[in-house]
């Protein structure tokens, strides 16, 4: 199998899934999920803890190997042996719960690291870049700032413009507010509102249901490693129809 670039175009979905399996030694964690979406969409996967959520995203930013199936980002094998793994987080970004942040850098110093020592870009273009999505994510003035000196929303909004100065296709989120004071989720859940709105392709993990309903396309409910239900928010917070999608519901809403 070649790493070579392969054809897309935007006819073709972005990112598609196909019979994804992975297990932690005996523990199935995936247990043959499929899905593809288009070019801009946008779908939030909720589930209760556990479901296998947060790994199956990170399959698709290869930071998890399969163990069988198929995972394609633009028309490329993510389970490639000969994968170009830098090639591919480019091309996909990616926000965890926790900031990860470097605390000895500042915030513009955060931004910057990636295009300038990973991708060797100009550091007048980076910089230039970098103080742009400082404001973008609303943070004008905390480009000084190190994270110890700012608030967990506005730590998490510097790793979003950080995952965005690699100018990625897709963004996926890993449960992003969960570590938030409640307080700071709205900022953050408006620069994803934002994003998306701007046409970015986004995968959410979340527990925001009223945020997923808002902002989703399509919901993908999981439980024990599989797709138990999916639709559009109205259809799916309105009528669910299975039994296991409505007791989750019914915890929750």
């Amino acid at each position: 199998m070649s790493a070579a670039a392969p054809t897309w175009t935007a006819e073709r979905p972005i990112v598609e899934l196909h019979d994804v399996h992975k297990s932690f030694g005996t523990v199935e964690v995936l247990r043959g999920v499929s899905f593809s979406m288009m070019k801009g969409e946008v779908i939030c996967v909720i589930g209760p803890s556990g479901s296998g959520k947060s790994t199956l995203i990170r399959c698709i930013n290869a930071l998890v190997p399969i163990n069988r199936g198929s995972i394609r980002v633009e028309g490329q094998e993510v389970n490639d042996p000969a994968l170009d793994k830098l090639a591919l987080r480019r091309k996909v970004g990616m926000v965890f719960q926790q900031y990860n942040l470097f605390p000895h850098k500042t915030a513009l110093q955060n931004i910057m690291m990636a295009p300038l020592h990973v991708l060797k870009q100009d550091r007048r273009e980076v910089e230039e870049r970098a103080r742009l999505l400082i404001r973008k994510v609303r943070l004008d003035g905390k480009e000084d700032s190190y994270p110890g000196e700012l608030s967990g929303g506005q730590q998490q909004r510097v790793a979003i413009a950080r995952s965005l100065a690699m100018r990625p296709q897709v963004m996926l989120f890993d449960e992003v507010t969960a570590a938030l004071d409640p307080e700071t989720v709205k900022e953050v859940l408006n620069t994803i509102r934002e994003l998306a709105e701007e046409g970015m392709t986004c995968i959410l993990v979340t527990h925001e249901m009223g945020f997923a309903r808002e902002i989703a396309g399509h919901i993908y409910f999981t439980d024990r490693g599989v797709i138990v239900e999916h639709g559009p928010p109205a259809e799916f917070f309105a009528s669910p129809k299975d039994e296991r999608t409505r007791q989750f519901l019914s915890q929750i809403l």
